[in-house]
C-alpha cells in the first residue's frame, strides 16, 4: 500500500516508518524540518516537507503522494518536560489536534483518500471506574481530542481509525519507566498502528498495557495488539 505518514519524524512516527517499510508499504512521510529529511531517506522513506497548517502546499503533498490511507501520528511537544512551559505545549498540541488534523481530512477528501488512522490518547477519558471501554464518554475539557476524533470518525467520506494510546514510556519520550496510569511503550503504538492499517474497523481502540486503567480487549481480538511488542529485531 501507499501511505503518506503525516508526523514521521515523531516519536511514535519514525518507528512506525521502518515498520510500514519492512512490511513492504510505500511510505510518504512529513517533517516540518528541512534537517530531517535526510534520515527519512536514510530509512527508504519518500520525505515530504510540510507544515500540517498550511492546508493547500497539505494538499498537494497528498495529491503527489497518491496514498492508499493517511496515517495521522502528528504532535507539538517538547522533547523534555519543562514544569514551566508544559501548559503553553499543550495549548499548541492541542491546536494542532484541532487545525492540523481538519486539514489533513480535507486534504483526504480533495484527494479521494478515504482511510485515515489518527493518534489520541487514552487518558482523556472522564472519571470512571476502570477498566474503561472505547465507549466511555471523554472529558469535555478535552477540546483538542474531542475534535480529533469528531474530525476522523463524523466526516462523511472517511472510514476512519481513532488509536487511544495510552502514556508513552520508552526511549525519546519523557519517561524510560512506565508512569501514571495507563503506559505503553512507544514501540508496541507503533506496531498498533501498522496494524490497524490492514486489521482495523472503523472506530476507536484503546491501546495500553493492562493496569486496570483502560481496557485494550477490542485491540487484542480484532488488530492482535500486543502491548509487549518491542522493535528489537525488527
Amino acid at each position: 500500500m501507499k501511505i503518506f505518514l503525516a508526523g514521521a519524524t515523531g516519536v511514535v512516527g519514525r518507528r512506525l516508518a521502518v515498520l510500514l517499510r519492512k512490511a513492504g508499504h510505500e511510505v510518504a512521510g512529513t517533517t516540518r524540518s528541512e534537517s530531517k529529511l535526510a534520515a527519512l531517506r536514510a530509512i527508504g522513506v519518500v520525505p515530504v516537507l510540510v507544515d500540517a497548517y498550511d492546508a493547500q502546499r497539505l494538499k498537494l503533498a497528498v495529491h503527489t503522494a497518491h496514498p492508499d490511507a493517511i496515517i495521522h501520528q502528528l504532535t507539538d511537544l517538547p522533547q523534555t518536560i519543562d514544569p514551566a512551559a508544559l501548559p503553553a505545549a499543550l495549548e499548541a498540541n492541542a491546536r494542532l489536534r484541532i487545525e492540523g488534523t481538519r486539514n489533513l481530512i480535507d486534504a483526504a477528501l480533495t484527494n479521494g483518500v478515504r482511510r485515515v488512522i489518527a493518534q489520541s490518547i487514552a487518558f482523556a477519558y472522564a472519571p470512571g471506574e476502570g477498566p474503561l471501554t472505547e465507549d466511555h464518554p471523554i472529558n469535555p475539557a478535552q477540546k483538542g481530542v474531542i475534535a480529533l476524533e469528531d474530525a476522523v470518525l463524523r466526516t462523511e467520506g472517511i472510514d476512519g481509525i481513532v488509536l487511544r494510546y495510552g502514556r508513552f514510556y520508552g526511549p525519546g519520550t519523557w519517561t524510560e519507566t512506565p508512569q501514571g496510569a495507563a503506559p505503553l511503550h512507544v514501540e508496541a503504538a507503533a506496531q498498533a498502528a501498522l496494524l490497524a492499517l490492514t486489521r482495523g474497523k472503523t472506530g476507536i481502540y484503546n491501546l495500553a498495557e493492562d493496569d486496570g486503567a483502560v481496557s485494550s480487549e477490542k485491540a487484542k481480538r480484532e488488530l492482535g495488539f500486543d502491548a509487549s511488542f518491542r522493535m528489537s529485531g525488527q
